[in-house]
């Protein structure tokens, strides 16, 4: 079970682990914002079968530039609710996933749709550019 957060009415809501869709807040009915972490075990149910387009950010905890970029990547989150869900992959505790996805580099961050890897990038960019590559990204998944 996940416990998300409202960004407009700022209530707590429980959402499955296994919940696939847009979900909405109990309170005020308005998309939750999609931020969950995952691991080699719950990767699959999470990200790949998730049925809107999905970031992944690969990333590790003695990273300064994940640190960097994780602020600009929970903000796109809130703001894209309901369009995109965030799932947040640490590299070190998940080095199967890191494996299978030629993660060589953190902050790696890839937009899954359908379950298929549409587009990949590693570093931390700027959020205004950051921004613009996830929404092109996400309006025209190829």
């Amino acid at each position: 079970m996940y416990t998300l957060n409202c960004a407009n009415c700022g209530r707590l809501n429980r959402v499955p682990d296994a919940y696939r869709g847009r979900p909405l807040c109990g309170v005020c009915h308005r998309p939750l914002p999609w931020i969950v972490d995952a691991d080699d075990s719950t990767f699959g149910e999470v990200a790949e079968r998730a049925d809107l387009p999905v970031l992944v950010d690969f990333w590790a905890q003695w990273c300064a530039p994940c640190r960097t970029v994780t602020p600009a990547l929970e903000q796109l989150a809130r703001e894209m609710a309901g369009r995109l869900k965030l799932v947040k992959v640490d590299v070190d505790s998940s080095p199967a996933l890191a494996r299978r996805y030629t993660i060589t580099a953190v902050p790696t961050l890839m937009v899954l749709h359908e379950g298929r890897v549409v587009a990949q990038r590693a570093g931390a960019p700027p959020a205004p550019q950051l921004r613009q590559w996830v929404e092109d990204t996400v309006r025209a998944p190829s």
